[in-house]
């Protein structure tokens, strides 16, 4: 297991690397600069500004450096918001963001995972029809588009939750359910062509020759069973939460670093947009790391296929 483990964590430290390299060079060839829509500056007072940024050195060198100091947690100060750092500007609003993705997780994956069973278990009938229904608009239909149907009909014409802002948990209903529709979709679906195969094997059919209630066949077999491949979509359900929230943020007017990002990335604000990439491909990494974890110690055959290799 600790190779297995060792193995994980160098990828997820070879992702970051890769992920801060390209993000950097990248950046750099953006049209534009912090300052272009500066006009009243004068240009002794923008080369000041860039040699205080220590934008004025080669680039190869601001690399070395921002590497160095990021290792360390620092990843500079923030062009948008002056003489704020950036770690103090993500750690404000970080907070919000996880929650709402966790939120949506939770909700999506649970419900997604009912929705599913009940239409295995009602196969061919009305009810799995509505679970192909629910799982194919889930998956068709993209979460910002969701997000303004329910902020006009639920939170505007129905005045059951806030549309917009960030307060007590009322704000969190209408983004939250915006996000977890596409995680319920996809639980929805995988669980329930899981449970179709595990209801028609023979230890299925055993279970039911010895006498077993239907409940108990369904519960301590079918859906057990078909929950344990449920592990390997949790990552790319998490990826899809993570990139999704950035436009949910900025529809709802959350202050998470979604809402932060695309600010930044609108000003060209280069130490903003470093220090949230990194943020969100470590989270991923970790999100990745944890599924495989988790699913190595589920099915103990990968880790020794990993340690064979």
């Amino acid at each position: 297991m600790a190779r297995y483990l060792g193995k994980r964590i160098f990828y997820l430290v070879l992702t970051l690397f890769i992920v801060t390299t390209l993000t950097f060079f990248l950046m750099k060839l953006m049209p534009g600069t912090p300052l272009t829509n500066q006009e009243k500056l004068s240009p002794s007072q923008i080369h000041l500004i860039y040699k205080q940024y220590g934008l004025d050195k080669p680039v190869w060198l601001q690399y070395i450096e921002y590497l160095i100091n990021a290792t360390h947690g620092d990843f500079g100060t923030s062009f948008q918001f002056s003489d704020q750092p950036v770690s103090y500007l993500i750690s404000s609003r970080i907070g919000a963001s996880i929650q709402l993705g966790v939120q949506a997780m939770v909700l999506g994956v649970i419900v997604g995972i009912v929705i599913g069973a009940f239409g295995a278990v009602k196969r061919n009938t009305w009810m799995d029809s509505a679970t192909t229904i629910i799982s194919i608009l889930g998956i068709s239909i993209p979460s910002f588009v969701l997000a303004v149907v329910l902020q006009y009909f639920i939170g505007l014409k129905l005045g059951w939750f806030p549309i917009a802002d960030w307060g007590g948990f009322s704000y969190t209903v209408l983004p939250t359910l915006a996000l977890a529709m596409a995680p319920l979709a996809e639980s929805a679906r995988f669980v329930r062509t899981e449970m179709v195969d595990v209801l028609s094997s023979d230890y299925i059919e055993l279970a039911r020759a010895k006498g077993m209630s239907k409940t108990g066949v369904i519960y301590h077999h079918a859906l057990r069973n078909s929950l344990i491949p449920l592990v390997t979509i949790i990552g790319p359900v998490a990826v899809n939460i993570m990139t999704g929230s950035m436009v949910i943020e900025n529809i709802f007017s959350i202050p998470g670093i979604g809402n932060q990002f695309v600010q930044s990335v609108l000003t060209n604000d280069y130490p903003t947009i470093m220090g949230l990439t990194i943020v969100y491909c470590f989270m991923l990494t970790v999100v990745l790391l944890l599924t495989d974890i988790v699913y190595g110690i589920i099915d103990p055959r990968i880790r020794i296929t990993e340690n064979r290799g």
